[in-house]
């Protein structure tokens, strides 16, 4: 029977953005708003997200040529953007089968929440704020934006592209934290409470690599099986300071 995976796919953060600097900066000082002009999806990459892209991409290029990406999907997000195009001319663009920016791996839409901080959130919007933590992420839909579900629909999609065009390939994915997370829940087959407690556990690393490997002797079928968890050696390796902020604002922990 032909194998409908890849034979290995990774799913990687952005490197620090501009706007994870901001958010910090915001919440320190018990700020309603973020301080950031551009749209979310002009975000850049700050100076050290882009060493965190150098020094990823130098560990990517590294690898025998037999086990290196062959195909980029990412997000067309600028942070992510900017991460994905320092690997793809680490690897040479010539090495690739492909590299394509799909909309489906962009961020969380925030809807109106957008550039507020929890404190915003619940100044502005106090019924608003009180049915998000009621709710929880998973399910909490902010008007004109998203949910976890919302996220997870989209990357249904994004899986069917992959078992159809890169089956038996090497596939890097270039997100977000959400976008990560959420590929967790659906390659490990998770539920509700088991990604949330992941989540609850720490953030995901800005170029954290999480990887995945096909494995024709599991389930029935074979499938691919979790390698690496929010692996930051490409970095600390190097001396690149690791940072792990969220994108968005803190939800609750219970």
């Amino acid at each position: 029977m032909e194998q409908k995976w890849p034979q290995q796919i990774w799913v990687v953060r952005h490197g620090q953005s501009a706007g994870n600097v901001a958010r910090e900066a915001a919440e320190a000082a018990s700020e309603f708003l973020i301080d950031i002009a551009e749209r979310d999806m002009d975000v850049p990459l700050s100076e050290l997200g882009v060493q965190q892209a150098q020094a990823l991409a130098q560990w990517f290029a590294a690898m025998p040529e037999a086990q290196r990406p062959n195909v980029v999907l990412y997000s067309p997000y600028v942070r992510a953007r900017g991460t994905a195009q320092a690997i793809i001319e680490a690897l040479g663009r010539d090495s690739l089968l492909g590299s394509v920016a799909d909309e489906r791996l962009r961020e969380k839409e925030f809807g109106i929440v957008d550039r507020l901080t929890p404190l915003g959130i619940a100044d502005r919007y106090p019924e608003l704020h009180a049915q998000r933590r009621h709710v929880g992420k998973f399910y909490f839909r902010p008007p004109g934006g998203e949910s976890w579900c919302d996220v997870i629909l989209r990357l249904r999609s994004v899986l069917d592209t992959i078992t159809r065009e890169y089956r038996g390939e090497r596939v890097l994915i270039v997100g977000h934290q959400v976008i990560v997370n959420c590929m967790r829940y659906l390659l490990e087959r998770m539920d509700e409470a088991e990604i949330l407690g992941i989540d609850r556990q720490a953030d995901v690393p800005n170029c954290g690599v999480t990887s995945y490997a096909f494995d024709p002797q599991a389930g029935k079928r074979g499938k691919l099986v979790l390698q690496l968890e929010n692996f930051v050696a490409p970095l600390t390796e190097s001396g690149t300071p690791v940072t792990a902020r969220p994108d968005i604002p803190a939800a609750p922990k219970s």
